[in-house]
């Protein structure tokens, strides 16, 4: 199967999955357990939400995790000091990056908006691998990003 249909068909299932349930919190730890469960060499995934002028951990997969990020520390700071997805092949080589798992090497962070353009957080996701996430991952994890907020009632500004 093609990434493309690959994350066509994990939007489709995370839809379903959140078609009865509009609650943020409940619908990210769906959303995390689901992408721990489908997508390949991981060994983390979740949610960091925005706060003043830090990350806190959401819900998650994975091992215990980092529970506080400075905005612009570490590769999630970074995705919300920007405002640009991060796509790391190999996360030793990236300045400042935050190790709250030795075992990871590379890592993709979405961040994720309310309509008003607000930042509500970021979607983390760790492998064990370097260069593990494409573009395609990328694009696709964008797409899985928007069903979430669109099927959720989010937090207002």
């Amino acid at each position: 199967m093609s990434l493309n249909k690959f994350y066509t068909s994990l939007s489709g299932q995370l839809e379903g999955l959140l078609s009865a349930e509009q609650d943020w919190l409940a619908n990210t730890a769906n959303a995390s357990a689901l992408l721990f469960m489908e997508l390949e060499d991981i060994n983390w995934a979740g949610f960091y939400f925005f706060y003043g002028d830090e990350l806190r951990l959401g819900p998650f997969q994975g091992k215990p995790a980092c529970t506080r990020i400075p905005v612009g520390a570490g590769v999630c700071g970074t995705a919300v000091s920007t405002g640009e997805p991060q796509l790391v092949e190999d996360v030793h080589q990236f300045p400042g990056h935050i190790a709250c798992d030795a075992v990871s090497a590379s890592e993709v962070v979405i961040p994720l908006y309310n309509a008003g353009g607000r930042c509500l957080g970021v979607l983390d996701i760790d492998s064990p691998n370097i260069a593990r996430f494409s573009e395609e991952d990328l694009v696709g994890l964008q797409a899985f990003a928007e069903v979430l907020l669109k099927s959720s009632e989010l937090p207002e500004d």
